[in-house]
């Protein structure tokens, strides 16, 4: 079992750089409940399906495996809610790896970055394009945009 530990922030675009390249993913949630969530996700020509406790901090259990990608399609259609469209680019900075998501379709103009810890107490240096924190905030968790996309205005 993993432990996913991380920080979110919302992004000064005006500072991020031009011609990184990213690779596209497609997400989905088979459950979403009190304890935790059941995601399917395409990313590039990789399938994976990801098991996530709930919680609203800095830490949470992840398990993660990789499936065939003709079950990844298959799966995705029986998803919940909207399919979360995104382009997430994978960066070095102040000697962090950073994880900058740029969300499409009924989430376009979302732009989070995600940096993961070894540990809730590290402390980072953030980059210029890192704005306002947004750890902890449901309102931009994949699995409550795919539910309240960010076009519809109910996540500010």
């Amino acid at each position: 079992m993993a432990k996913e530990i991380e920080r979110k922030y919302l992004m000064n675009l005006t500072h991020w750089p031009e011609n990184v390249k990213g690779t596209p993913y497609r997400q989905g949630y088979l459950a979403i409940t009190d304890k935790g969530i059941v995601r399917v996700r395409i990313k590039g020509n990789i399938a994976t399906l990801t098991v996530k406790s709930s919680g609203t901090g800095l830490s949470r259990d992840e398990f993660e495996y990789e499936i065939p990608m003709i079950e990844a399609e298959t799966l995705l259609k029986l998803c919940q809610n909207d399919i979360i469209e995104k382009t997430r680019y994978k960066v070095i900075a102040e000697g962090k790896g950073w994880d900058v998501d740029e969300f499409h379709g009924k989430n376009d103009g979302l732009w989070l970055a995600e940096v993961e810890l070894d540990a809730e107490d590290e402390s980072v240096t953030l980059p210029k394009w890192a704005a306002q924190e947004v750890t902890g905030d449901e309102h931009y968790y994949n699995a409550y945009l795919s539910k309240h996309p960010f076009s519809s205005g109910q996540n500010e």
